[in-house]
């Protein structure tokens, strides 16, 4: 018999408090919370990263009124997990769990209510996991037995009664929560095979604006994964109109756009982003390749005018996403890329130098660090024509890549800078056989010297 499913309210990633620490919100559900509920007899369920952001869509609802647990996790304050937190006590008289880490100031209205509070180390992951997590059984547990009410809409209103939710309506429920995990899986597997598989899943989801939400952004990664960046464009002209205007959508949109030739259809919904929800590193760092590219083409075109207002564009985005986020060592690391690559290189790119190594640094020690990361240390160590550390970072990268086009596309950063400082007579050898490195990785053809 399939166990009850508990819900799990939190941010994702990984986030700053109030005193500054990094705490590692998937450490915290990996290591804690997760195991926890399977000890409790419950079957976790977590939003995708990609449902939590701009508008809650249907599955959120779903998942927020139709589980018969949940856990909350009120650590920094999240606006989200607040608004959730409300839905969910509006609808369950009991069985939502309250945690936080130590330290965290709750607001007036939640205070009294009793949380569970967990210490977290130097690093912002869990400490002490096995008593925590004992209590947080624990507290389960009662929950199960619904005898006392946790909702403070429940206990202080007489008489309320909760909604009547049909069992076969929660049934329904957890078949589509099954199905969302398996397709995820398919898609995965499809990801490895190429876009005719990922097309095929497409297919079988029959109308993409009825789908699960999560499954339809994971369809759409998926062939950005695999680089169908017209099917990309198409599936989201068949999202769902709440969906499709979501942030993140519209950033990926851009992308694909962007890589289909259309920079200034592009360019339009970023800059619109950036004037309605304001600055922000990831539109930002899109932004910058848009110009980037622009920069590219007009070189390759023998338009120096036009390349030298391009470049200009670019790095002003790649700074200007960098001071919205000094933590997203991304579009700091591009810019410093492309002030090397400016004749004459700009000398502003001494200062941010150390301070993209320090982002990336903090980012590395407190949390799990992913291609990018070692990605991006790379670029730096060759910027700063450091071979050691660069090859160090280089044997992080490769290990730590995911998909083809991750080590593909830094290579590409890697020739740039192999290509103007050899017109500069700065030859350096090894720098060209991390581009070999980073080219075999992502499964392209090197050319041979002399062929």
């Amino acid at each position: 018999m399939a166990l009850p499913l508990c819900f799990v309210l939190m941010p994702f990633g990984t986030k700053p408090d109030a005193n500054g620490l990094l705490i590692d919100f998937d450490a915290v559900y990996q290591q804690l919370i997760a195991p926890a509920i399977r000890d409790a007899q419950l079957d976790p369920l977590r939003a995708d990263e990609e449902m939590s952001g701009g508008i809650i869509h249907k599955p959120m609802y779903e998942r927020l009124v139709l589980c018969e647990y949940a856990v909350a996790d009120l650590t920094t304050a999240n606006a989200n997990v607040f608004y959730e937190l409300g839905i969910r006590h509006a609808v369950r008289p009991w069985s939502t769990i309250l945690v936080f880490a130590g330290g965290t100031r709750l607001p007036f209205d939640i205070a009294p209510l009793r949380g569970l509070p967990y210490t977290l180390d130097s690093s912002g992951k869990p400490g002490n996991v096995a008593a925590a997590r004992a209590e947080l059984v624990a507290r389960l547990n009662v929950a199960k037995q619904q005898a006392q009410r946790d909702s403070p809409l429940f206990q202080l209103l007489d008489g309320l009664q909760p909604p009547d939710l049909a069992r076969l309506q929660t049934d329904s429920f957890r078949d589509r929560v099954e199905l969302s995990a398996q397709t995820k899986e398919r898609l995965a597997d499809a990801r490895r095979r190429g876009v005719d598989a990922v097309r095929e899943i497409e297919s079988s989801l029959g109308d993409i604006g009825q789908a699960e939400s999560a499954v339809v952004v994971d369809l759409f990664l998926s062939y950005r994964a695999v680089k169908a960046w017209s099917d990309m464009a198409t599936l989201a002209g068949k999202m769902s109109k709440p969906l499709s205007a979501t942030v993140m959508v519209q950033e990926q949109l851009a992308l694909a756009l962007n890589r289909l030739g259309e920079g200034e259809r592009a360019e339009q919904i970023l800059l619109d982003l950036i004037r309605r929800r304001g600055p922000s590193s990831e539109t930002y760092g899109i932004l910058g390749r848009v110009y980037k590219d622009r920069w590219s083409s007009a070189v390759k075109s023998n338009k120096p005018a036009l390349a030298r207002g391009m470049i200009e564009r670019a790095i002003t985005a790649y700074v200007s996403g960098f001071e919205a986020d000094w933590r997203d060592a991304y579009p700091g690391i591009n810019a410093l890329t492309l002030m090397e690559l400016r004749d004459p290189p700009d000398p502003r790119r001494l200062e941010i130098l150390p301070v993209v190594r320090y982002a990336v640094s903090r980012r590395t020690a407190a949390s799990r660090p992913d291609y990018w990361d070692y990605a991006t240390l790379l670029e730096l160590e060759v910027l700063a024509s450091a071979e050691d550390r660069a090859m160090a970072a280089l044997g992080d990268a490769l290990a730590a890549a995911r998909e083809n086009w991750e080590p593909e596309t830094t290579a590409n950063n890697i020739h740039l800078i192999i290509d103007v400082r050899e017109r500069r007579n700065e030859l350096q050898p090894w720098v060209k056989e991390i581009e070999d490195a980073l080219l075999d990785r992502a499964h392209v053809t090197v050319p041979k010297t002399g062929t």
